[in-house]
């Protein structure tokens, strides 16, 4: 197979989308507009006619490029409607044109000796009294607890005040508010995105999700509580809503995972089960920038 190295501007980013939009492991994170905006320059690994292809999300610092994982894309890797041998996996890893990469793969891109990290998943294709029979104890008391704070689902929340709920609850974000804040514009353009919040019986805000919804998957992709939505498990309740309206379908309910245990055991208190994606990693020792610019003796 040949595989060809493309700078940023040689993308046909028409054929791309086309491919990822029909690729066995569609994942948004890999569409075209995703990756101009939070990897701008992004280059990519493609096969003959865009049959295979594979994003290189590349940085730039002392004019030494690397690749590193951007925000808020979970899993990028080699995508195709075709069944994605192992060998073809090497194939791409080898003709990474970079010294230094850390870059997480998808669930398709099963390869030995990378390490494994956690998604969990809930699939929603039963009728939703089958998936809370899965629920765990303390779920099922928490979305109890909520129900009682007379809440409820706010599905017309706009840009401005979802950033500002953000800003107010967490410094997470800070730094990355305005990528974030453009990449919500064009998901909601796509029609791939969509914000939710609950509100509490004084008609506040407690807390907000932007959720990616593809042709196979719901992705849990930003959520933030404030501490009155903490203290009243408002969370539990935009899930158990997720759940509810969306059961007996073909779609799977990506948390996107976590490797932090409090977290992960908050997924899979709503049933989830562990899907995991794969990362590789190669570093080169750091070159001081007075290396690179002094002459020899």
């Amino acid at each position: 197979m040949k595989i060809t190295h493309l700078k940023h501007i040689n993308i046909d980013k028409s054929k791309w989308d086309n491919t990822i939009s029909n690729s066995l492991n569609h994942m948004f994170y890999a569409y075209s507009w995703h990756l101009d905006i939070v990897s701008p320059g992004w280059e990519a690994l493609i096969s003959d006619n865009y049959e295979y292809l594979m994003p290189l999300p590349v940085k730039k610092k002392y004019l030494i490029k690397y690749i590193v994982q951007p925000i808020l894309t979970q899993q990028l890797g080699i995508f195709s409607s075709k069944i994605i041998e192992k060998e073809i996996i090497f194939q791409f890893i080898q003709r990474i044109p970079y010294l230094s990469y850390e870059l997480n793969l998808n669930e398709a891109n099963k390869i030995e000796g990378s390490t494994t990290l956690p998604n969990l998943i809930l699939m929603l294709n039963k009728k939703y009294v089958d998936i809370c029979k899965s629920y765990s104890k303390n779920t099922v008391r928490n979305i109890e607890k909520a129900k009682k704070s007379e809440l409820k689902i706010n599905e017309n929340i706009t840009i401005n005040h979802f950033i500002e709920f953000i800003l107010a609850s967490t410094q997470l974000y800070d730094n990355n508010i305005s990528t974030i804040k453009h990449l919500i514009e064009v998901g909601l353009s796509e029609n791939i995105f969509q914000l939710l919040g609950v509100i509490d019986n004084k008609n506040e805000l407690t807390c907000v999700l932007c959720l990616a919804k593809t042709k196979n998957r719901i992705i849990y992709l930003l959520p933030v509580s404030n501490e009155i939505g903490k203290s009243i498990s408002a969370m539990f309740f935009l899930i158990d809503y997720l759940i509810q309206q969306n059961s007996n379908s073909i779609l799977t309910l990506d948390f996107e995972g976590s490797r932090i245990d409090g977290i992960a055991r908050f997924y899979k208190g709503f049933g989830a089960t562990l899907k995991p994606y794969y990362m590789i990693k190669r570093c080169r020792p750091i070159i001081k920038i007075s290396n690179i610019l002094s002459k020899p003796d």
